[in-house]
């Protein structure tokens, strides 16, 4: 819906208000009229019709105090079709326009989040480790440079494509690790958005790749969400022996090396003794975690892996 509105106006802060206008709207008068049979264009079009009412007074009242530079550019004829745009999907048009080239990064993907993954500010200050009123900053200065410089809602032609693709998936993935960690509406509108580019899009390897590695993390979601469950179904203790890790981070290391202490044959894999190693380590048992580490130096880690377990070492 937002996406809808702001392609008919034009200014994405008018179009957020609009919205929440029409949802006030619809509070107050659905639970005694009932709800519309297509509530879509109904709150689409009391928010245009909001939206329009409030250019209108603007614009009498700066006729009227005479400080009216410039005529507004924004308007949007009450009886303008909704579907009427350049790309039959909207939510692809918002994401190619808030991922302009001219807004810096951090600004495309905040923008995005709020506009197209529905995020509060909270929500991405906490995503970008910056304070609330920080980014709140960022994204009223990443609306007004859209204004400003009349970047178009639309998606751009095929020879502009490429170089805005980068910046594009960038932030469909990211929508798709907020609805991964809970949010699976989000992850459903990033998959959706996927097919949408790679269809848009048919040569680009980026496009299909990211859908592929979205659509294989969702089909695992039943069994990550499930405590156990992967374990169950494979009945491998290297699955175990990751679950541990998991157990390890949410529950604590205690927890954690009692799942290790559990598994059974895995006596020549490193990582186990890596892992057991970690929590030991953790839990101020020095000589335990030194022995362990030692196994697993002993089970021939790669180089990178040796080198990590060397430093360990040191720092006991």
């Amino acid at each position: 819906m937002l996406a809808t509105l702001i392609g008919l106006l034009g200014d994405f802060d008018l179009a957020e208000d609009a919205a929440q206008e029409a949802f006030a709207t619809a509070a107050a008068r659905w639970p005694e009229q009932g709800t519309p049979t297509n509530p879509r264009a109904w709150l689409i079009t009391t928010a245009r019709n909001a939206a329009v009412d409030r250019i209108r007074r603007d614009r009498k009242r700066d006729e009227k105090t005479r400080q009216l530079d410039t005529p507004q550019t924004v308007e949007a004829p009450v009886d303008e079709a909704l579907d009427d745009t350049t790309f039959a999907d909207e939510r692809l048009e918002l994401i190619f326009t808030c991922c302009h080239p001219a807004l810096a990064t951090d600004a495309q993907v905040a923008l995005t989040l709020r506009t197209l993954g529905g995020l509060t500010t909270t929500e991405i200050a906490q995503a970008f480790l910056v304070p609330e009123p920080t980014m709140a900053q960022r994204l009223v200065r990443a609306k007004r440079k859209i204004k400003q410089a009349g970047i178009p809602f639309r998606v751009p032609p095929a020879h502009l494509l490429p170089d805005r693709l980068e910046a594009v998936l960038a932030v469909v993935y990211l929508i798709f690790n907020e609805g991964y960690s809970g949010r699976i509406d989000l992850a459903g509108e990033a998959i959706r958005l996927g097919r949408a580019i790679a269809e848009l899009m048919p040569d680009e390897p980026e496009a299909h790749a990211l859908l592929a590695l979205m659509l294989l993390h969702d089909a695992r979601r039943e069994a990550r969400l499930r405590d156990g469950e992967l374990a169950r179904m494979t009945g491998s203790p290297v699955v175990e022996l990751n679950r541990a890790a998991a157990i390890a981070k949410a529950e604590g290391p205690q927890r954690g090396l009692e799942a290790v202490d559990r598994l059974e044959g895995l006596d020549d894999y490193r990582y186990l003794h890596s892992t057991r190693a970690d929590l030991l380590r953790q839990l101020d048992r020095g000589q335990e975690a030194r022995a362990a580490y030692e196994r697993a130096l002993a089970l021939d880690p790669k180089d990178h892996e040796r080198r990590f377990i060397e430093r360990r070492l040191e720092q006991l």
